[in-house]
């Protein structure tokens, strides 16, 4: 490409008369219109982790319908006025059912409100946010998408984990550790599974741990292989325990680790020794 800009940098910063997020607000961002679902993932738990989209859908919506995975210092943000519903889902507790939440937004979109569908992660990041999405447009509901930072990247990075590292996996499997019904998922290829990809990120499965281990481990999957339980990913209780394939089930029994949390399976945390940055200075700082 040659030639020179006919604007730099310097001058168009010179040209918005506000500084820091203020300077947003002159921004063209999409309009929130009534009627429509916004289906927004809010990251792994810090705030600071939020898209800018996020952030605008939170200023424009009526009515927030939100899980009990987004961190409610993220709810303090949204706009005044604005109603709150939750609609979380947590096994083993009573909580409404998926039919129950996809009916309600729909209700809600077709009274006219600009609803925001507030998920913690990303909506598509086993977050259901495809089912929802498909009942609003079987019934014709127009809706928006706007992804998150999934807790099984962007948690695992404030673990000093990376999800992939050139020195030790290529590949990584991204995978649920229970199904619809609660029980470790019978429809996963558990054989081809366990060998596939030098890491496995599992959301979920702590529960099921010790089946999910054994499994893996009959199917060929190294006893010794490293195994990181990464629970309130990004926040400033997060907890990082580590054990190995073989001893996971006991450590889950005796230990009782905290959840939401991420279970990594395969030598990428090898790297965290290395790479532990988020530190007690820094998580007195809420926004991430």
């Amino acid at each position: 490409m040659t030639g020179t800009p006919t604007k730099s940098v310097k001058d168009w910063q010179a040209e918005k008369a506000a500084n820091g997020f203020a300077r947003l607000d002159a921004e063209a961002f999409p309009i929130f219109e009534e009627g429509w679902v916004w289906l927004v993932g809010a990251g792994p738990g810090a705030p600071g982790l939020m898209s800018l989209l996020a952030y605008h859908a939170m200023q424009h919506c009526d009515v927030v319908v939100y899980d009990a995975l987004v961190n409610p210092d993220i709810l303090g943000w949204v706009r005044v006025g604005a109603e709150l519903e939750y609609a979380g889902k947590r096994g083993g507790k009573p909580s409404p059912t998926q039919k129950d939440i996809s009916i309600r937004l729909i209700e809600l979109a077709k009274s006219g409100k600009r609803v925001l569908r507030l998920k913690g992660g990303d909506p598509f990041m086993f977050g259901r946010g495809g089912e929802e999405s498909q009942t609003l447009a079987k019934a014709g509901v127009p809706f928006r998408i706007v992804p998150g930072i999934t807790s099984g990247v962007g948690g695992l990075a404030y673990a000093g984990i990376p999800a992939t590292h050139r020195d030790t996996n290529h590949a990584v499997i991204f995978l649920t550790g229970h199904d619809a019904s609660g029980n470790m998922p019978a429809n996963v290829n558990w054989q081809a599974i366990a060998t596939a990809a030098p890491v496995l990120v599992m959301y979920m499965a702590v529960k099921h741990l010790g089946e999910i281990a054994a499994t893996l481990m009959a199917a060929g999957r190294t006893a010794d292989d490293p195994v990181a339980i990464v629970s309130n990913a990004s926040l400033p209780q997060q907890q990082v325990a580590m054990t190995n394939l073989k001893e996971a089930g006991q450590f889950v029994l005796a230990n009782s680790p905290p959840t939401p949390a991420i279970v990594v399976v395969g030598h990428a945390s090898d790297w965290r020794s290395l790479l532990d940055w988020y530190g007690p200075a820094l998580r007195e700082n809420k926004i991430g």
